[in-house]
Parts: structure tokens; sequence; C-alpha cells
């Protein structure tokens, strides 16, 4: 009897030092979890608040200002009523997305096929060169880009008096011109090749090796293997690349302001017109437009979004 009470003893007291042991290792975890709480959102708050307040709260201002028709008390309709029964106004919304539309589309092509060859070359040393320097081309924008190609293209540009000096070819004789909508395409498609490149070389990154061989042993030929294999796998992340090229180009202002300011009926153009009073000061239409911008950017960035989520799939992320 005296030996079953200590053997019952002695379970009790590993029990409770178990319990003990559980207790005061689970205390330091704890700690460790409610410090890497706080870290995340001190680190979290400040983005938050950056979202707000260069974000969501000029949006806000946005909308407000273009329901308010110019600072009147009272909510009110005239600003939209004007941008819709303007003609110039929805000629600049079809001329902002024509340009998007064909850059993107000559960009995404374009860019994609380059990305290809760039993940297929050998040498890792001019990889990295060209991917260094898309890397720089993609940020190369606005006013220096459009001086850039207004020095080689421009009526006195190099490329214009070399071609007329040499060849007696004038391209502003043919009907180009670095100053209408191709010759802003020209300038557009500049950045967008570069930022497809580097938007691309992730998803073709991402293609496995297993893939191709499984294609090869069921007797599919390379083409075949692009068709019904790479390409479906590939289409989401070609289709949000070209998305977010479409949305770099239609939120673009200082590049097609230096260039074709008085040429092309822009959407950013003519915000800027009317805010800054170059003909009339009307800051309830310039708010309905920046509206309208927003709403096509919203259902450009719904669209990429979604591919981008398919692709994921594939991707294994």
């Amino acid at each position: 009897m005296p030996m079953l009470v200590r053997a019952r003893d002695e379970r009790e007291g590993q029990a409770l030092a178990g319990v003990a042991s559980r207790t005061t290792g689970g205390q330091p975890q704890r700690r460790a979890g409610r410090l890497a709480g706080l870290v995340t959102w001190s680190v979290l708050i400040p983005f938050l608040l950056f979202c707000l307040l260069f974000e969501l709260l000029p949006v806000m201002i946005t909308i407000q200002g273009s329901l308010t028709n110019g600072g009147t008390t009272g909510l009110s309709l005239a600003s939209y009523q004007r941008l819709f029964g303007q003609a110039s106004n929805l000629r600049a919304f079809q001329n902002s997305i024509a340009l998007s539309l064909v850059t993107a589309l000559i960009g995404g092509l374009v860019g994609a096929v380059a990305a290809y060859g760039l993940a297929s070359l050998r040498q890792g040393w001019l990889r990295n060169l060209l991917v260094s320097f898309c890397s720089i081309a993609a940020n190369f924008a606005g006013v220096p880009l459009a001086f850039a190609f207004i020095a080689t293209l421009g009526v006195t540009g190099f490329v214009t008096v070399a071609l007329r000096t040499w060849l007696h070819l004038d391209l502003y004789s043919l009907g180009f011109s670095i100053y209408q909508f191709w010759g802003l395409v020209l300038v557009y498609v500049y950045f967008q090749l570069p930022l497809m490149v580097l938007v691309t070389l992730p998803a073709l990154n991402g293609l496995r090796p297993e893939w191709r061989e499984a294609a090869v042993n069921l007797g599919a030929s390379p083409a075949g293997y692009w068709w019904r294999v790479a390409l479906p796998i590939l289409f989401p992340s070609l289709v949000a690349g070209t998305m977010l090229l479409f949305a770099n180009a239609f939120g673009a202002f200082a590049t097609a302001y230096a260039l074709a300011q008085g040429n092309i009926n822009l959407v950013p153009i003519l915000i800027d017109f009317l805010v800054n009073g170059n003909v009339t000061v009307d800051f309830g239409l310039g708010d309905a437009l920046a509206v309208g911008m927003i709403v096509v950017l919203l259902a450009v960035v719904a669209l990429y979004t979604t591919m981008l989520r398919r692709a994921s799939r594939w991707l294994g992320r």
C-alpha cells in the first residue's frame, strides 16, 4: 500500500512538472508572438497612413469635387453632364484609351518575345546587362524622354536630318511626325517594351522543365508544346502584363505634355488645361475627368488582379 501511494505521488509530481514546463515554455513563445505582432503593426500602420493620406483621401476629395460642381453647396451632376455633353471630352477619352491600348499591345507582344529570347540566353553576364538596361529604360520617361526623341526624330533631329541628307528621305513629308499620334506611340513603346520584359521574365522562369519533358514524351513537337502547354500557362501572365502597360500609358502625363500638348487631345492634358487655366478654370469638370480615369483604371486593375491570381496557380505562388 505505501508503494502504491508513492507511485501515485510520483505520477502526480511528473504531471505537475510537465504542466509547469509547458506553462513556462509557452510564455516565451507568447511573448515572441506579441513582439512579432507589434513589429508588424509598427511597420504596417505608417504604410496604411500613407495610403490613406496620399491615395484614398485624394480620391475621395476628387469625387466630392466632381459632385459639388466646382465648390457650390449641395450635390450636383452638372460636371458629369458637361463631361458627356462636350465632344472634346469624349474624344480625349477615346484618344487616351486608343493610345494606351495600341502601346500596350505592341509593347506586350514585342516585350513577350524579347523576354523569351532573354530567358534563353546562356551567358549570365549578358542577361544581367540586358535586364539592367530594361530596368533603366522602363523608368526613363517624362520630359527627358520627350527631349531625347525630339533630338533624335524631331524636325531637325539627328536621324531625320541624316535620312534627308544621305538617303533623300524626308520623314515629315511622308506624313510621319513625332508630335502626332503614331509618334507618341513610338515614344511610349520605348518604356512600355522593357517594362513588359521585366514583368514576363518571372513567368517564363516559372515554366518547369518537366512540363516540356512530359509533352515531348507524349509525342508533342516544340510548337505543340508551346501551343498546348506553355502558352495556356503564360496567357494569364501575358494578359496581366498587358493590362499593367495599359494602366501605365493611360496615366502618363509629362511625356505627352512635352511632345504633343497642342496636337493630341488626351485626358491628363485636358485636366491640366482645366485646372491651370490655360483656357478656363473649371475644377468640377477636371475632377469629373479624373473620376472617369479612376473608373477606367479600376476596371483594368480588376482584370489585372484576376489574371495574376490565375497565373499564380500554375507558378506555385
